[in-house]
């Protein structure tokens, strides 16, 4: 995977190289995240969330399997993202930050690959198409080889899990995905939704996995998901809502997760290299998050 130019990159482009990797989740937390169709059927669907995306406005990922995927779940996956703020604004964002489950925290430069990991007193400063980077415990610089491989390796399957609770619904075409359309079903709560499945091949560090997502049908967002240890499981391991969604200059992000939340979600622009080069301590308040508009207007 080639690594991705620093500069800012003109409104409605895509910054080159935008990584594009499945994202599959591993362990509870996280146990272990076209076919031919017609344009009246893509807009039929479409239009229950609010409008349709041609493909050009969400074009999958590199390795999405659209020949085994159904068109209504390509189009409600489109849809999805409208409602989150749309295709454009979501490759214009370029730093998040946030806490996992009060567990460690990641502040990743989307555009760089660049990712800063602490959780309790092991910090790692790396980079996740690399995955070549430093990492400090207690303070100290781990030098040691075969440690420094196993904590490079935590930084990253950290973040491989942490990022998919958090950004699953804008990985719904990642490569490896094959997406299918299950119908009509009821969240938790009793709200309808359009229920989505997904499952992966040969991506993350999980692939056996299978997710249900449930798309609000008022919302347009999916405010559900139930997870499967194994895409041939009945039963899902757990259900977890995807509630609270708020708006982080042009995109929505959702932290709440039930009996689990991702706090101190931030979106920034670009953030000074020592985030990502130095072990100093890093006091993102002292960073401006991005207002909306902010990240489509840059370059």
């Amino acid at each position: 995977m080639g690594s991705v130019p620093t500069g800012s990159v003109p409104p409605g482009s895509v910054p080159p190289g935008l990584l594009q990797t499945g994202f599959v989740s591993t362990g509870l937390l996280s146990p272990g995240l076209l076919r031919r169709f017609t344009a009246f059927g893509l807009a039929l669907v479409a239009s229950l969330y609010g409008g349709a995306l041609g493909a050009s406005e969400n074009p999958p990922a590199d390795g999405f399997n659209a020949a085994g995927s159904d068109a209504e779940a390509v189009a409600v996956a489109d849809s999805v993202m409208a409602s989150m703020g749309g295709r454009q604004a979501w490759d214009m964002t370029r730093t998040l930050a946030w806490n996992f489950f009060g567990r460690r925290t990641h502040v990743w430069d989307k555009w760089t690959g660049d990712l800063r990991f602490q959780q309790d007193e092991t910090l790692v400063l790396m980079n996740i198409n690399s995955r070549e980077g430093r990492a400090f415990e207690n303070g100290e610089e781990v030098t040691d080889p075969e440690q420094l491989a196993e904590k490079l390796k935590l930084g990253y399957e950290a973040w491989i899990n942490d990022s998919y609770w958090l950004l699953m619904p804008y990985k719904l075409k990642d490569s490896g995905v094959t997406l299918k359309h299950l119908g009509d079903g009821t969240m938790e709560d009793g709200e309808a939704a359009t229920v989505l499945q997904l499952t992966f091949e040969a991506v993350g560090v999980t692939p056996e996995n299978k997710y249900h997502v449930y798309v609000d049908k008022e919302s347009g967002l999916v405010e559900q998901w139930a997870f499967f240890a194994k895409a041939s499981d009945e039963e899902p391991g757990f259900k977890t809502p995807w509630a609270k969604w708020e708006s982080h200059g042009d995109i929505k992000l959702s932290g709440d997760r039930g009996q689990a939340q991702l706090s101190d979600i931030r979106v920034f622009g670009e953030l000074p290299r020592s985030v990502f080069e130095s072990p100093e301590p890093v006091d993102l308040g002292a960073f401006e998050t991005v207002s909306a508009s902010e990240a489509t207007s840059e370059g």
